[in-house]
């Protein structure tokens, strides 16, 4: 099996995606962060010791799709063409979902990745003082469309 990122010599390198058509692509990933029943309380009154989780959490979901390529060696940098982050409260967990759009020759699954990722991380931080014993997992891509491979979901 030939690797994309690995040269004959057995080299990393970033994929050259000259000769790809611009497409319309878009990827949606999800993800959990579990935590206590009145911890989600609190996020859902805002009443977190550092504040309201969720806007922040937004923002920095916003602001981890666009740097992808900055943090992970072999990415793109891609013009993003638009973020959307929801927030899902569960009874022991917050379900965070990303979808990413750009019109590019590559796609944007390790942007919706690290959208999701760093939403995660960020209402970590904002409970991390309520509680230090919270999870993030199950992150995952659900969805992408566009590009030469076509669209693709994630079977339920």
């Amino acid at each position: 099996m030939k690797l994309s990122h690995v040269d004959a010599s057995g080299t990393a390198q970033m994929v050259d995606v000259g000769d790809k058509d611009v497409t319309k692509r878009r990827a949606v990933a999800s993800g959990l962060i579990t935590t206590r029943s009145e911890v989600i309380d609190l996020i859902a009154e805002a009443g977190l010791p550092k504040g309201d989780a969720l806007p922040v959490a937004r923002i920095a979901a916003v602001m981890g799709a666009k740097r992808t390529s900055d943090l992970i060696p072999l990415c793109h940098p891609l013009p993003l063409t638009g973020i959307d982050v929801e927030f899902e409260l569960r009874e022991d967990a917050v379900a965070i979902t990303a979808a990413v759009k750009t019109v590019s020759k590559t796609g944007v699954e390790m942007e919706a990745l690290n959208a999701v990722t760093t939403a995660a991380l960020t209402i970590f931080d904002m409970i991390k003082a309520v509680d230090s014993r919270a999870v993030i997992g199950d992150i995952k891509v659900i969805e992408k469309n566009g590009g030469k491979s076509g669209d693709w979901a994630r079977e339920s």
